[in-house]
């Protein structure tokens, strides 16, 4: 790919890659890696600094040590390609025929968007607006979208009625993401997203995890469910040893797909 033609979008997220992978950078490391002026860096980090996702030093950024998980369109910048690949080695999990329940966010709309490009003749159960809009593009899927309060940041519905609405229905497998994932399981910062998760976990015959590797080793606010109640982790990254022998002792499945 010529750098010099990415995107903003692309930009952003070699940018936020970059970052995390050092701590912190400088701008003319940044415009030199990425093949670009030194100025279109700089208002890169002012749109991404604006957004929460990193903090702008004098000549360069750092990480930004949040307590609370970006939105979902900002986390849809960051991390393209593993999400990418993540959505494409979910959806290849799917069988034709099947009944899935797949909860709101931005690696589990990569499994949506994968999902609708193929002739499955699923049904889809979701409680997020973006999954339905791209599950219902594809004539051989059913969608049924839940009820419930409308939450902006996540582009998704929660509440009570959500989740009973789940309730009232049998799935073969639930599709879900987390912020953390540690030993202990998987977590979410939002407490109304943690119980549509475990609701779409106690209707459906089995459970897969997406997350991307920076979720590892992170324990987030609430406790969603144990590994034992995952059967499949979708990553794009190999783990540390400690989580994949708590994923093994668990009977987790562990599917990577790395970058080749």
């Amino acid at each position: 790919m010529d750098q010099g033609r990415l995107t903003k979008k692309e930009r952003h997220a070699l940018i936020l890659s970059e970052v995390r992978r050092s701590a912190s950078i400088r701008i003319s490391k940044l415009a030199r890696r990425i093949g670009v002026a030194g100025e279109t860096i700089r208002r890169d980090l002012i749109e991404l600094g604006d957004a929460g996702l990193i903090n702008r030093t004098y000549g360069g950024a750092t990480i930004s040590l949040v307590t609370s998980e970006p939105v979902i369109s900002e986390r849809g910048l960051t991390l393209v390609e593993e999400r990418a690949r993540i959505g494409r080695g979910a959806a290849g999990l799917v069988q034709k025929g099947q009944i899935v329940m797949i909860d709101g966010g931005s690696t589990t709309y990569e499994v949506a968007r994968n999902l609708s490009q193929l002739k499955r003749d699923l049904t889809i159960i979701t409680n997020s607006t973006g999954v339905a809009s791209v599950a219902g593009a594809n004539p051989t899927f059913r969608v049924l979208l839940c009820p419930g309060t409308y939450d902006s940041r996540e582009g998704s519905v929660l509440g009570e009625d959500t989740v009973e609405f789940l309730r009232r229905y049998n799935a073969d497998v639930a599709i879900i993401g987390a912020s953390g994932i540690s030993a202990d399981g998987p977590s979410d910062m939002i407490s109304g997203a943690a119980a549509v998760k475990r609701a779409m976990i106690s209707r459906s015959l089995s459970t897969v995890l997406v997350v991307t590797h920076d979720k590892f080793g992170r324990s987030s606010l609430e406790r969603i469910c144990g590994l034992d109640d995952i059967a499949d982790i979708v990553t794009d990254s190999e783990p540390k040893a400690d989580l994949r022998t708590a994923a093994e002792q668990a009977g987790t499945e562990l599917h990577v797909f790395a970058a080749d």
